[in-house]
């Protein structure tokens, strides 16, 4: 008799679940990702080379949650795929935009995010989903702009918090002569300070071009990378700031001084990591990769999370109206699950979207930031990155 009742109830939820999706009126909420892919060299190990639906793989699973839902409230979900390149991410936001896509999800660096943005200007919410720099949520900042991805001085925090945790105090800084690798080794400074770390000493590791493999070849490492961090002053770990990829992966087990690599390589704070398990991140997971037949990135969850973001303002606002959409994003009552123990929210001082970091190493996640004993008088999250006493964003464009 129990089962038969099971039977029909399931049978009767799911003729109730039809008819409420056949009865309410279908409606769309638009979207789109905008991937710019710039030239560059290989990487470094084969193993990190870019997929050619990264990002893209996570956007197929965030409808795909995103539809789960909206099926019972007559909500339909759709976000349009565009690969560009840095002379193409112009004229290919200029047709989304002539489209009427109000919510566009950009994959790019920082130059080319913040220009796109002053494209977008009223027209579009921007939704970061790449690029770190500070200084899109600082003095770069614009109001059409949602930063998804975690800044660099997020990740910073997050790190130092740990090595503080650890009482490795002393730090030998390593950067990389990139802009972007100048712009993390700043955020890691900015980290040393808050957090009562010294940097015992700094050198510059200049990139000269070349393959990377084929000129970097581990037997040429060996004898290169003991060399250049030869007499350095003591010091407890080696951070490296390597944001272009370059060097950093080579430091591990070759450093002059039997020390601990983190920052760009070894222990690396990240906004995501495909060994997560813990918070039903186990589920998530292998509902990634039996979609994208492969693990899930960074890049992936951030653009995953963006378009979430949207289905949660449709959901909760039980709207498709842009506009409306638009006014909750950015609304106190907004928040989202994003499989990391806590409820994700927004800054209202610099549009950053608050998240634990996790610290990992190859192939396990060490620890994840916050650390406990570090304290906030209104959210934890607010330890990692730009607080808003320190804020200096003061919005550009009406948003």
């Amino acid at each position: 008799m129990i089962r038969i009742f099971t039977i029909f109830l399931a049978g009767f939820c799911a003729m109730a679940g039809t008819a409420m999706a056949q009865q309410a009126p279908q409606t769309t909420v638009r979207a789109a990702v905008l991937r710019v892919d710039p030239p560059s060299l290989p990487p470094i190990s084969r193993l990190d080379a870019r997929p050619g639906d990264l990002g893209f793989a996570g956007a197929r699973l965030a409808i795909q949650d995103n539809d789960t839902t909206g099926r019972f409230m007559g909500q339909d979900f759709e976000a349009i795929e565009v690969a560009a390149t840095p002379e193409t991410a112009g004229p290919e936001l200029q047709k989304l935009l002539g489209q009427g896509i109000p919510f566009i999800v950009v994959l790019a660096d920082e130059a080319q995010t913040l220009a796109l943005a002053d494209q977008a200007g009223d027209a579009a919410l921007i939704l970061n989903a790449q690029a770190r720099g500070d200084n899109l949520r600082g003095a770069d900042c614009r109001a059409n702009t949602i930063h998804v991805a975690p800044s660099h001085a997020m990740l910073a925090d997050a790190l130092a918090q740990f090595l503080m945790w650890k009482r490795w105090p002393d730090w030998f800084l390593v950067e990389g002569s990139h802009p972007q690798d100048i712009a993390l080794a700043g955020a890691y400074r900015r980290a040393a300070v808050k957090f009562g770390a010294r940097i015992v000493e700094e050198r510059t590791y200049e990139d000269t071009g070349g393959g990377r493999r084929t000129d970097t070849g581990h037997v040429q490492v060996q004898a290169q990378m003991p060399v250049f961090t030869q007499r350095a002053a003591e010091h407890d770990v080696l951070i490296a700031a390597d944001e272009a990829g370059v060097f950093a992966l080579w430091l591990p087990y070759q450093t002059w001084d039997a020390r601990p690599v983190a920052g760009s390589a070894g222990l690396v704070p990240r906004s995501w990591h495909p060994a997560l398990e813990a918070w039903g991140a186990t589920q998530f997971q292998n509902r990634f990769e039996e979609l994208a037949i492969r693990p899930m990135r960074e890049e992936d969850y951030q653009t995953w999370l963006a378009l979430r973001m949207i289905g949660e303002a449709a959901t909760r606002t039980q709207s498709a109206d842009p506009a409306k959409l638009r006014e909750f994003l950015l609304s106190p009552a907004f928040e989202i699950a994003g499989f990391k123990g806590q409820k994700l929210t927004l800054r209202d001082w610099d549009h950053q979207l608050r998240q634990p970091i996790l610290l990992t190493t190859g192939s396990v996640t060490v620890s994840v930031s916050p650390q406990d004993q570090y304290l906030h008088q209104s959210s934890a999250l607010d330890t990692l990155g730009i607080d808003r006493p320190e804020t200096e964003c003061k919005f550009r464009g009406q948003g």
